[in-house]
């Protein structure tokens, strides 16, 4: 996502990204999804896997996403293996009961310091992100 990029090529040092799953269930491969993107993560190739699946996000099929997982160097059967994995349905499960919980509808929503965040445009994160450094800057000052 550019705009995360912007933000951490901004804020280095203070901010820190959590990505959390929420596959949506109209979505037909949205969970498929998360679950190859994390196998992914497990070879340190999360990112570029999910990159990859926002870029396709219109054309995802079992055939899209063994095309990326090959294009990234996975071996199919071990790739495969990953998937199958129960801890990688655990954590998505887990992510979707969070984000339940924080009332979550839609992807992608961001939130920071656990406050939702309304206008993901630049701006918008600057703005968030200035507020809770000053609110920690005042902290730090008492």
């Amino acid at each position: 996502m550019p705009v995360l990029e912007q933000v951490l090529e901004k804020y280095p040092d203070d901010v820190k990204i959590v990505f959390k799953n929420f596959p949506l269930r109209q979505h037909k491969f949205a969970m498929k999804a998360a679950i190859a993107a994390l196998a992914a993560g497990s070879e340190g190739k999360f990112w570029e896997f999910h990159d990859e699946l926002y870029k396709n996000y219109n054309k995802l099929s079992d055939l899209k996403i063994r095309e990326i997982a090959l294009g990234l160097g996975f071996d199919q059967a071990q790739f495969e293996k990953k998937m199958n994995d129960p801890k990688i349905t655990a954590m998505i499960r887990q992510d979707l009961e969070d984000g339940a919980r924080a009332e979550v509808r839609g992807t992608p929503t961001v939130f920071i310091n656990g406050r939702h965040l309304k206008n993901p445009s630049p701006q918008g994160f600057h703005a968030a992100i200035d507020r809770e450094l000053q609110k920690l800057g005042e902290k730090a000052a008492n």
